[in-house]
This record gives structure tokens, C-alpha cells and sequence, in this order.
């Protein structure tokens, strides 16, 4: 049984597994064919760094196994944006061109296409419910009727779609006649079927703005995707997925948040506040520069004239405030019970102070730093590449004709074969 799925930019619905963990790419089939080589490209352009991931599929045919391989990766200082939207396209264009003279110098492959990380502070979600009368004299649940309660949430939620682009349209819960479906209510029996919609929404100017840039430095945009799902892609398990659990990445100027529960992504929210604040914070506090305050705040600059309790309670101060912020809106969530798996930590800042201790007294939950586990030789360094790669997976395996959980028991031995 399959729940359902539809992209922004398709008019048809394509099925999904039960409890979908992320949503399946739109296009049919992308692999770039360079001689029968699969090789997809991620895109992550943040508010201090541009980051390109470039990997590979290879495939044995003979043993029936696929791995995957970093061809490479590029990595360039990030101007002309703001809280993830752009102030000025041309500084944008220029870094996002740096990061793909890198990658492309590693890789040895001209970039031509890549897949496009969609954040900032104009990512929202917007929920709304659909119903369908079963049109069927047997009352038998049909494709048809699936369409119709899925279009009725969509026409329910289009009044807050103003100036806005969906991104994923994401359903949450099925139900025939009043009752929860565990699953597809497709074959099922019933009067009324009713669906729950997650929609995941960003500013249109602000899309179009990134995608421009993106197209300008000469690649082509496949598919789109939020970034925290990207991230969720590769730093979540299962397990954590279907038991409850929130992932927050801590960026430069944005907190960005996605909850699971069930296997399914419930929530994606982002919130105004970000690493760069507690530097702020230093440098007031302790009357320094900028500059001075980020290598306090990463420990790089120490002494008897920075007092490293004080320098500690700026940090913890501004972590407890970014933290309320995701508390109160998991609250706003009106869920039932807790997240067992935690929230786990991720992003530029998840390395400031005792951030996971902050974060456990705050949520009153499991907290933990999110691992990224890599071979110690590959190309990329740490779990700030999360996104990028996350959608450089996406773009090698959202094409399937039989779909598969994300990072669930079948996505899980997918990854366990192809990471490096």
C-alpha cells in the first residue's frame, strides 16, 4: 500500500511508499550520460558558503550492486545574500561560478545540470485538509477519489499561496469514513475519504532569484528540493524517522528545522536566528570586533582578557533563546507525546559551546551533534556538506518506478552499499 505524493510542477499523482521519509524527484529519469556514467551534482548555496557536491553512480551489473563514488566538490565564500535570500545576483553569480571551477577541477567533468537546495527565511509549511465523496457504486476507493481529496486540500490551501511557490506537497494522513488509514486507502471501502496535506512553500521571488544565479553561471536546474529535507537525506536513520525526532541545522543566520514522526516529515520550519548571532553577541558583550568575537566564540582566541565563562554565557544565552523558538513551535505542532529519537544537531553552529546539553534542557529531549558517517578519505569533510550530497542522492535515485522508503529499511541497505 502506497501513500501519495505530488510535485508542485506535475499535474498527475505518482505513488509513494507508506509514510513517505522524503519526496520523490518529479522528472522521470535524470542521469546525465557522460559514456553510461550516472553523475548527479547538489547545489547548496548558503548565507556564508556556496558548497557543490558531484557524485557518481557505478553500477555491476554482473553482482547486481551499485556504489556511489564523490567525483568532487566546490567550495566558495558566499556574497550577496541575506537570511538565504539575495541582496545582489552578480556577487551570487561570481560564487556560485567559484564553487564550480573547483568542483569541476576535481571532478575533470564539465557541471552542466545540478540539483538545487531551496532555504532561507522564506521556506514555510502550510497544512490544509481534502475530502472526496467515493464515486464508485461499490464503494470502492479509486485513484480518481485519491486525485480529488488531494486536489480539495491543495484549492483549500491555495489562499496562502500568494506570491508563493510549492515546493512539496506532502500527505500526512488518510482517512475512510472518519477512521486513520495505515497506509494507501486505495481498494479500500467507504462513503467519504479525507486527506491531510503538508505543503512546503518558499517566497516565488526568492526562488526564481536563486534559480537565475544558479542558471547564470551555466547549469541547468533539474529538480528542486527544501533544504532541510535534503539534509534529512543523509543524517537521519529509520528508525529515528519512524520514531519521532527533529533535525535542526544551525546555519550562519537561520535555524532551519525538520520534524518526523511516523516516517513521515510533518514539519519544515525556519527561524530568524542563527550562529552569526551569538558572534554579535560577543562582540557586544565584549566590546571587540567582529572579526575578534568569531575566533572567541570558536576558541581560537583566548585569554586572561576574555573571561571564558563570560564568552560561555553569551553562547548559552543565545542557544537557549534559538532553542525556545523550535520548542515552541513543536508545541504549536499539537502532537501527541513526545519525540523519542531527539533532536539532532547539525550545520555550521552545532559545534559552538555545549550545545547539545542546551538543547536537551531546553526540549526537555535526547540531543546529540548529527554524525555523517563517510569514509575518511572522501572529498567531503563534515555534515555542513549534508545538503549538498542529500541532493546529489536524490538526483541518482528519485527516479525509480517502484519508490522506496527514504532512509527506511529498503533506502537504509541502499546507502549502506553505496556510501564510500
Amino acid at each position: 500500500m502506497a501513500l501519495r505524493w505530488r510535485n508542485a510542477n506535475e499535474h498527475s499523482w505518482h505513488s509513494l511508499p507508506p509514510a513517505p521519509g522524503l519526496p520523490q524527484r518529479s522528472r522521470a529519469v535524470y542521469a546525465p550520460t557522460l559514456m553510461s556514467r550516472r553523475i548527479a551534482t547538489g547545489i547548496d548555496i548558503g548565507t556564508y558558503q556556496v558548497k557543490l557536491v558531484v557524485v557518481e553512480e557505478l553500477a555491476d551489473k554482473r553482482a547486481g550492486l551499485r556504489q556511489l563514488r564523490i567525483l568532487g566538490t566546490g567550495l566558495a565564500e558566499s556574497k550577496g545574500l541575506r537570511h538565504g535570500y539575495i541582496v545582489n545576483k552578480e556577487e551570487v553569480v561570481a560564487s556560485i561560478l567559484e564553487a564550480k571551477r573547483q568542483a569541476e577541477s576535481v571532478a575533470h567533468i564539465p557541471l552542466r545540470t545540478g540539483f538545487l537546495a531551496v532555504g532561507g527565511i522564506s521556506l514555510d509549511e502550510a497544512r490544509a485538509t481534502g475530502s472526496a465523496i467515493i464515486s464508485r457504486a461499490d464503494q470502492e476507493i479509486t485513484t480518481l477519489d485519491i486525485e480529488k481529496a488531494g486536489k480539495a486540500a491543495r484549492e483549500a490551501a491555495a489562499p496562502g499561496f500568494l506570491n508563493r511557490n510549492v515546493l512539496h506537497s506532502i500527505p500526512l494522513e488518510y482517512r475512510v469514513d472518519g477512521n486513520k488509514v495505515l497506509g494507501d486507502p486505495l481498494g479500500m471501502k467507504g462513503i467519504q475519504l479525507e486527506v491531510d496535506y503538508l505543503f512546503v512553500t518558499c517566497l516565488a521571488q526568492h526562488q526564481n532569484a536563486l534559480s537565475e544565479a544558479v542558471e547564470e553561471a551555466d547549469i541547468e536546474i533539474i529538480d528542486q528540493m527544501a533544504s532541510p529535507l535534503a539534509g534529512s537525506y543523509v543524517l537521519l536513520e529509520g528508525d529515528q524517522k519512524m520514531k519521532g525526532c527533529v533535525l535542526a541545522n544551525i546555519g550562519a543566520e537561520t535555524i532551519s528545522i525538520v520534524v518526523y514522526d511516523e516516517g513521515i516529515p510533518i514539519s519544515v520550519k525556519v527561524f530568524p536566528m542563527g550562529s552569526s548571532h551569538i558572534t554579535d553577541d560577543i562582540a557586544l558583550g565584549l566590546r571587540i570586533s567582529l572579526e575578534e568575537a568569531e575566533r572567541v566564540k570558536v576558541g581560537k582566541l583566548s585569554g586572561a582578557m576574555y573571561s571564558r565563562k563570560k564568552v560561555d554565557d553569551f553562547i548559552a544565552k543565545r542557544l537557549e533563546a534559538m532553542f525556545a523558538l523550535v520548542d515552541k513551535h513543536l508545541k504549536s505542532l499539537g502532537r501527541r507525546g513526545p519525540l523519542p529519537a531527539g533532536i539532532i544537531i547539525s550545520g555550521g553552529g552545532a559545534g559552538v559551546g555545549s550545545i547539545s546539553d542546551i538543547a536537551k534542557g531546553s526540549l526537555k529531549l535526547p540531543a546529540r551533534l548529527a554524525e555523517f558517517r563517510l569514509s575518511a578519505d572522501t572529498k567531503i569533510r563534515d555534515a555542513t556538506w549534508a545538503v549538498a550530497y542529500g541532493l546529489a542522492l536524490w538526483g541518482l535515485t528519485g527516479d525509480t518506478t517502484a519508490p522506496k522508503k527514504s532512509l527506511g529499511a529498503s533506502f537504509g541497505k541502499f546507502l549502506q552499499q553505496f556510501l564510500p
